[in-house]
């Protein structure tokens, strides 16, 4: 496995990726708006549409983009984010996802109130 540096993205061209059919562009710009935007909420709202997707890849990398929000920005709206990472932990193809994403959000956003 080779190392790719998670570069930055455009709003304008996130918006773009974010309503393509194509699930690798969707995770790409899922990660890089998580990486490098700095607008924790917005981020969380739109990761917390894609754990709703149908397509498995997309749900997965949207629940580990909620844990790296706590992780990179110390803070969450943990009231509306651990009730729906909860619900997703029934799902066999996401649930050890989900309990990574909930053990950093204990970790890096405890200050936060639930």
């Amino acid at each position: 496995m080779k190392y790719q540096e998670v570069l930055p993205i455009s709003r304008a061209e996130a918006e773009q990726a974010l309503n393509s059919n194509n699930s690798e562009v969707v995770c790409d710009a899922l990660l890089r708006l998580t990486y490098h935007d700095s607008d924790w909420r917005w981020i969380q709202n739109i990761c917390l549409n894609f754990v709703k997707s149908k397509d498995t890849q997309i749900r997965r990398l949207a629940v580990i983009c909620l844990g790296h929000l706590a992780r990179i920005h110390g803070t969450l709206d943990v009231e509306q984010v651990i009730p729906v990472l909860e619900n997703l932990l029934h799902d066999s193809n996401v649930a050890g996802n989900v309990k990574d994403a909930l053990d950093d959000i204990q970790m890096f956003a405890t200050n936060q109130q639930r």
